[in-house]
């Protein structure tokens, strides 16, 4: 098979990654997903199958908080202690 074929088949597969991903179909979005919905497969699963993607989607959602919010009987914790000095 030549070479130019390869090429053109690489620059296909981009192409068609790249107008799905305007339309809607797929997800490329980068980001801190940090297991199983990342990466190629997770395309594939995006597509083949999404409503595992979803689950997967939400589970990062869930896994990635952030901090809790401090409870009314916390105190200051500090915070109200010093100078504040505030430069313009």
């Amino acid at each position: 098979m030549p070479l130019w074929v390869i090429a053109l088949i690489v620059v296909g597969v981009a192409v068609l990654s790249i107008v799905a991903h305007k339309l809607g179909l797929i997800d490329l979005r980068g980001g801190k997903r940090t297991s199983g919905g990342s990466g190629m497969m997770g395309i594939g699963d995006e597509v083949f199958s999404p409503t595992r993607h979803e689950a997967q989607a939400e589970l990062d959602r869930q896994t990635i908080l952030p901090a809790p919010a401090p409870l009314a009987g916390d105190g200051d914790r500090g915070i109200y202690g010093g100078t504040v000095r505030i430069d313009l």
